[in-house]
């Protein structure tokens, strides 16, 4: 199989304004992690030892680069957090044919603007919910709920692996 496929704990901070106070929130956690946050739906930056990705208005899911997540605390005036990652698995996706296998998935046009490398979808796969980053050109990150992230291994293996024998198969005699 020429892509690969590896699976991590995710350490995931859901970070959340409340309405009255959104712009200060925002400015604070700008300021704390040293970079400017996403402002559209789905998109994904770098920011610290995190990647930040808006998920609804005022919330944003924090999503550790490393194996430990770097500390953080949310003013209680301004907002609130909850830790996610107890809860999800990141499988990580690369090779030539990630989206060819990912198609096969999910209904998503990853030639779209909104598909481009550094931006965040959410879906469904099989009635269950994921984010899937896209972390480049051939890698895409599934954030899965732990429970479900055995079964979507050994789909995306067996798809891959029917890709695998379709190039085989179609292969002509020396």
């Amino acid at each position: 199989m020429a892509e690969t496929v590896s699976v991590e704990a995710c350490a995931i901070l859901q970070v959340e304004a409340w309405p009255e106070t959104q712009a200060a929130f925002e400015a604070d956690l700008s300021r704390r992690l040293g970079a400017a946050l996403p402002m559209a739906f789905g998109a994904a930056v770098r920011v610290g030892g995190w990647v930040a990705v808006r998920i609804a208005p005022r919330r944003l899911w924090l999503i550790a680069e490393g194996k430990s997540p770097p500390r953080l605390s949310i003013d209680p005036a301004l907002g609130c957090s909850v830790s996610l990652g107890q809860g999800r698995m990141r499988l990580r996706l690369s090779g030539p044919r990630t989206f060819d296998i990912l198609k096969a998935c999910v209904a998503i046009d990853w030639e779209s603007p909104q598909a481009r490398p550094r931006s965040a979808l959410q879906t469904g796969l099989h009635h269950v919910p994921v984010l899937l980053l896209r972390t480049g050109a051939d890698a895409c990150d599934i954030l899965a709920p732990r429970s479900f992230a055995q079964s979507l291994i050994d789909w995306i293996t067996d798809l891959a692996a029917s890709y695998d024998a379709q190039k085989d198969g179609n292969r002509q005699p020396a």
